[in-house]
């Protein structure tokens, strides 16, 4: 009896351990399962983290050349998604010109956690650099002219395009169709940094060649437009680097001197279609392609290079204007691989 009654314990114990280890591998199995479906769920937001991005664009002030750019990155950003199957989501803001509004501009955008900036134009990007600063949030930068000279390199998470001009090239087209020219205007902003160099570099080739020059300068629409009203009767042609402040004023300057017999020699394509003569430099279009690819390279890989200086050399011409001043531009079919004929744009 005695050990019928053991047996029974023995096998009422070994039950109760069967039950239990039943117990525990299922709640082993049940955490296991929670665990694995934790994982899931943060791959998954891992995934759609690295599908999706937020990127701001930060224009300086609204002009044609500037406006082009702008577009132009809209355009490529919209297509790398479409091509990449991801999500990019862009939010447009404009500075109008103005140091303070554009500081509070860079501070809304690191506080709302953009992954990514593109300033577009010189005091857009020193901004939104500082503004960045604390974060390291990466600036990708549109048309600077001399990013060495606006304090825009050597900065870990600073990079971008930059439209670089060759004055030279400028100066040889001045004179290739205008052998005669006495004194050359120059027209531009004295808060403008891309207009240092290249005006510096439009002096020494006048003093090397000869020729007086006269400078005008201005910060206001009004400002710029006094200055080339002033010039029409004094110089044989006016010389505009890739000035922002002269830009927003481009076509009535244009018109002025085009009046005044004055052929208005610029930096970018945007002053030709808004009147001015001629240009050789880069295609803005190209520009904000390329700048647009940068950043998306920049979200993907992390990888912050160089800042790139497109191309130059593509000669433009407004054909209304050549005709209207009376010059024959056929010189400048010698002095570049392309020559592109425009007509002012509406």
């Amino acid at each position: 009896m005695k050990k019928f009654v053991a047996v029974l314990s023995a096998a009422a114990m070994m039950t109760s351990l069967a039950a239990c280890g039943s117990t525990a591998d299922t709640a082993n199995t049940a955490a296991s399962s929670a665990e694995t479906t934790a994982s899931a769920a943060e791959s998954t937001a891992d995934t759609a983290a690295a599908d999706s991005y937020k990127v701001a664009i930060v224009q300086q002030l609204d002009h044609a050349s500037l406006d082009e750019i702008r577009v132009a990155i809209e355009k490529e950003l919209d297509a790398k998604a479409a091509e990449k199957g991801i999500t990019i989501e862009y939010k447009d803001f404009n500075g109008q010109n103005d140091a303070t509004t554009l500081n509070q501009i860079g501070t809304q955008v690191v506080a709302d956690g953009y992954d990514a900036i593109i300033p577009i134009a010189t005091l857009a990007a020193q901004c939104m650099t500082t503004a960045a600063e604390s974060t390291k949030t990466p600036v990708i930068y549109a048309a600077i002219s001399d990013p060495a000279a606006a304090e825009l390199t050597d900065i870990d998470y600073v990079t971008g395009t930059s439209d670089a001009l060759n004055t030279q090239s400028i100066m040889d087209m001045m004179f290739a169709v205008q052998p005669d020219i006495q004194t050359v205007g120059l027209l531009y902003s004295n808060s403008e940094a891309n207009s240092t160099t290249p005006i510096a570099e439009a002096k020494a080739y006048l003093d090397a060649k000869g020729i007086a020059y006269v400078e005008k300068t201005g910060n206001t629409n009004d400002e710029i437009m006094t200055a080339a009203s002033s010039m029409v009767g004094q110089v044989d042609a006016v010389f505009t680097p890739t000035d922002n402040v002269v830009m927003a004023a481009a076509a009535a300057v244009s018109e002025t001197l085009t009046k005044g017999g004055i052929p208005f020699y610029t930096g970018a394509d945007s002053f030709v279609t808004a009147g001015a003569f001629a240009t050789c430099g880069v295609n803005y279009t190209e520009l904000g392609t390329y700048t647009a690819d940068m950043a998306l390279d920049i979200l993907e890989t992390g990888v912050v290079p160089a800042y790139h200086v497109m191309d130059g050399g593509i000669i433009t011409v407004n054909t209304e204007t050549a005709a209207a001043l009376g010059i024959d531009y056929s010189a400048f079919n010698d002095l570049a691989g392309q020559v592109v004929e425009v007509t002012t744009a509406e």
